[in-house]
């Protein structure tokens, strides 16, 4: 109750504002920008808690340096560059979001494979495919925004968008703080990494439900 006052008394203040601070009537009546704005939730408390989560997890229990960390988390974001470059001329979405849902997945099952003597080329290759999912599934939820988002409010909806982004972001550090609560451990890895395999598996069954995603960037 005491968490619901002051959302009701901003939606209201929101809704009566002209122009508002955030326009929430964007969310009104577009069932597939809703949809959109609740992948990108999905797909960034994953990435999220990975780029949080894995990091730590390398420095505390693993013992290795925060610049050997660093490095290895360099392949996501070089994954992350070169699949949005190599695909972002493509305007079809869906094929994006059912690839990146995927490896999303993979990825997530891929971190219950760790341990304190793993080799180093798998964590590097775990950020990988984390990358590949990020670039994919970041590039097609803007794609898919600019076609459903109503062109006298594209730049509330691309605001919002951004907004969910950072919603993931607090989902995951939360679910960080949860999982590592007695610290970083092997253990706590697994159990955050169930977690985000339940995530990744709704992300790609909401993607797989999405019938307008067929309409995005065809002519």
């Amino acid at each position: 109750m005491a968490g619901g006052c002051p959302g009701t008394c901003f939606a209201v203040r929101e809704l009566r504002a002209e122009p508002p601070f955030v326009d929430l009537r964007v969310l009104g009546g577009k069932p597939a920008l809703l949809a959109t704005y609740g992948r990108q939730v999905l797909a960034y408390t994953t990435t999220y808690a990975y780029l949080y989560g894995f990091s730590q997890w390398l420095q505390e229990d693993r013992g290795l340096g925060s610049s050997v960390a660093g490095l290895l988390l360099l392949p996501m974001s070089a994954c992350a560059i070169g699949v949005t470059a190599l695909v972002g001329r493509h305007p079809q979405i869906r094929g994006k979001l059912i690839v990146g849902g995927a490896m999303q997945i993979a990825g997530c099952a891929a971190l219950l494979l760790l341990d304190s003597a793993s080799p180093l080329w798998l964590p590097a290759a775990i950020g990988a495919a984390v990358g590949v999912s990020q670039g994919l599934i970041g590039l097609a939820n803007q794609n898919a925004l600019y076609a459903q988002a109503e062109p006298a409010r594209m730049g509330s909806s691309a605001g919002l968008l951004r907004t969910f982004t950072y919603l993931g972001a607090l989902i995951a550090s939360a679910a960080n703080a949860t999982f590592y609560s007695h610290g970083a451990t092997t253990g706590g890895l697994h159990d955050l990494s169930r977690l985000l395999l339940v995530i990744a598996g709704l992300l790609l069954m909401i993607t797989l439900a999405d019938r307008s995603l067929h309409r995005v960037g065809r002519p």
